[in-house]
């Protein structure tokens, strides 16, 4: 396997992104905690929704801007490993990291408010995010998207917002939006679990390579732009992705597939746990209630 170092300092820690989240960690410990008292029906910031929007930022860079992005470019694998983590675990962190209060002053713009609560009904954000990332992994659909910077930027933004909207009703904590409890949650996350199944049935049990930026030198080259300064790249003599991985293109797709769905099944698993525990304590507390009251 050839080294990843042949593609530069930039290529590999993705410097200005890194600056970038810098600025928005800068910037929530600045709203959270050293102006909060200037933003009316403000809470204080806890330690627990500190760590958790920090891991969030971590782990989004850790994805996007440290070598695995490169990485997502060279192995199909790779690149679903990203998407797993950036679709199914970063927005969670999100929403619980963020302040409540932040986020009610957030979908209470009048602008975004009905939007976004059209965009969150279970119903709605379960099947939009589903539709939109089956799309995405469709072949034509898929080298376009990896050969277009912007493009790119687009789809992978709108699918990380598609990705919020569908795990608020599971997670979110504003009474206002509680859309979804006891069994009705169990039962959202069993569709999730169901309706990403297709997208990675069709790449797992693909007995050819299905995309061309994968497969096919110049396509490749193409979408490596992405990430790779063109100066560094024409710099380069480099065949196809081959070279840096000792598995073949379908075993590196099958790998793939097979990863987002047991990543898939580990976070909904949790997430099913957490909610049926949350459903247990809720009875619990009514049923004592009931009995305190008599």
């Amino acid at each position: 396997m050839a080294p990843l170092k042949i593609f530069g300092f930039r290529a590999l820690w993705s410097p200005y992104f890194l600056v970038f989240l810098l600025m928005l960690i800068t910037v929530y410990f600045l709203i959270t905690v050293f102006y909060r008292r200037n933003f009316k029906s403000s809470e204080p910031l806890t330690t627990k929704q500190g760590i958790i929007f920090f891991i969030g930022i971590l782990l989004l860079y850790a994805i996007k801007g440290a070598p695995i992005d490169l990485l997502g470019h060279l192995m199909f694998s790779a690149h679903m490993t990203q998407m797993a983590i950036l679709y199914l675990i970063i927005p969670q962190l999100l929403i619980i990291g963020i302040p409540q209060w932040i986020w009610r002053k957030l979908v209470n713009v009048a602008g975004i408010k009905p939007i976004f609560m059209l965009l969150t009904k279970p119903l709605i954000a379960l099947i939009l995010f589903n539709v939109f990332f089956s799309i995405y992994h469709i072949p034509l659909v898929f080298d376009m998207v990896k050969t277009d910077k912007i493009t790119h930027a687009s789809y992978t933004l709108v699918l990380f917002l598609l990705a919020i909207n569908m795990w608020w009703p599971l997670i979110n904590q504003l009474e206002e939006h509680q859309t979804l409890s006891g069994l009705k949650k169990v039962g959202y996350i069993f569709a999730e679990g169901v309706l990403l199944t297709p997208a990675c049935a069709l790449i797992i049990f693909a007995d050819s390579s299905l995309y061309a930026t994968y497969s096919n030198p110049a396509a490749w080259q193409e979408a490596l732009k992405l990430c790779v300064p063109s100066n560094k790249l024409s710099g380069l003599e480099l065949t196809g992705p081959e070279i840096f991985n000792s598995m073949s293109l379908v075993q590196d797709q099958q790998l793939g597939g097979v990863l987002m769905k047991i990543i898939q099944e580990v976070v909904l698993g949790f997430v099913l746990a957490s909610s049926f525990f949350e459903w247990y304590r809720k009875d619990q507390e009514a049923s004592n209630h009931e009995i305190n009251y008599m």
